[in-house]
């Protein structure tokens, strides 16, 4: 599929989910006939409309009923198919978190967890529909890949490569309608190599999911006032670069690590694990919720409780790079 840049824009008013399921899934399930495609009665919110029209037989909704649909999603497994299970990323990895580490991560299902509206996307619905921790429960479990997308058409990405692997794998989609533009064009997506999007010094700016494009925010109020910070989609959790990391701990004089989870587990708590065995490493700033919860809100009202806004990642560089 050739990706342009109005398709881009069109994805991105789609968001994630609705570039996932809706633009991705049809144009893989072409090609791979063992695909099936398990849903926990989210299927219209996630935009599967055209999935199930052209693929019926490749779609299976299994109600409200979410750790039962990862133990159907490893039995499909075992019987040879490419299975994509998906449900909010609160519901597949903390109300299902036994089932899947018994079911994929021990057995090494091919099975595909994609938790929609992680982080805060499901802001007034409160911490019962929030996923702030699931990147921690998720990366402490063997096997398990873990992916966070920055964008729609890294969604996109995200899905052909979990499609064209055969280990269990854990994608986190946290962008709701109108998801910001991270990649104006197409690029190439490897899982495991973060992305360098801005080029500064002295200090490093490694953020994921939706705070990648709060970073660049972040970035270019600061490039105002004479400090270009260097800006990296740390787009796979788990396997970390860690050869990344070392080299940044040799360029850079600060790291900060920006995410919509708790820092407790998440992406700062994987760096920091990288830089444990390094020496004289540079200090390193984790923003994200800290290790707490937020009253409920607007999203944007939520990551100001978090200290995770563009202006504020910006103020609190500008404070660091100051002392």
């Amino acid at each position: 599929m050739k990706i342009r840049s109005v398709g881009i824009k069109t994805w991105s008013k789609l968001g994630q989910r609705g570039t996932f399921f809706g633009i991705a899934l049809p144009e893989i399930a072409k090609e791979k006939e063992n695909l099936k495609l398990l849903t926990a009665d989210l299927s219209l919110l996630s935009g599967m409309e055209r999935f199930i029209k052209a693929y019926p037989d490749k779609f299976l909704n299994v109600g409200i009923a979410e750790q039962n649909m990862i133990g159907i999603a490893a039995g499909l497994a075992m019987e040879g198919r490419c299975v994509f299970a998906t449900t909010y990323a609160s519901f597949i990895a903390v109300r299902s978190l036994e089932h899947v580490r018994q079911h994929l991560s021990h057995l090494q299902c091919n099975v595909k967890i994609i938790g929609t509206a992680a982080g805060v996307v499901a802001a007034k619905s409160g911490i019962s529909h929030w996923a702030t921790e699931d990147i921690a429960f998720m990366r402490a479990l063997p096997n398990m890949t873990v992916l966070s997308a920055a964008d729609s058409l890294e969604a996109f990405k995200m899905a052909q490569y979990a499609a064209s692997v055969e280990n269990p794998v854990y994608i986190r989609l946290s962008g709701g309608l109108n998801c910001p533009i991270v990649y104006e064009e197409d690029y190439e997506f490897q899982a495991g190599k973060p992305v360098v999007l801005r080029q500064g010094e002295k200090t490093a700016i490694l953020a994921t999911g939706l705070m990648v494009a709060e970073a660049l925010k972040a970035a270019d109020m600061l490039n105002d006032k004479g400090i270009f910070p260097t800006v990296i989609n740390v787009h796979t959790i788990k396997p970390m670069d860690r050869q990344m990391v070392e080299q940044l701990c040799r360029e850079y004089d600060l790291l900060i690590t920006v995410e919509e989870h708790n820092v407790i587990g998440g992406l700062g708590s994987a760096v920091a694990e990288c830089k444990a065995g390094l020496k004289n490493t540079p200090p390193q700033i984790m923003l994200g919720f800290q290790d707490c919860f937020a009253n409920a809100g607007s999203q944007r009202y939520i990551w100001e409780q978090a200290g995770i806004c563009c202006g504020q990642i910006a103020e609190r560089i500008e404070l660091e790079m100051n002392k």
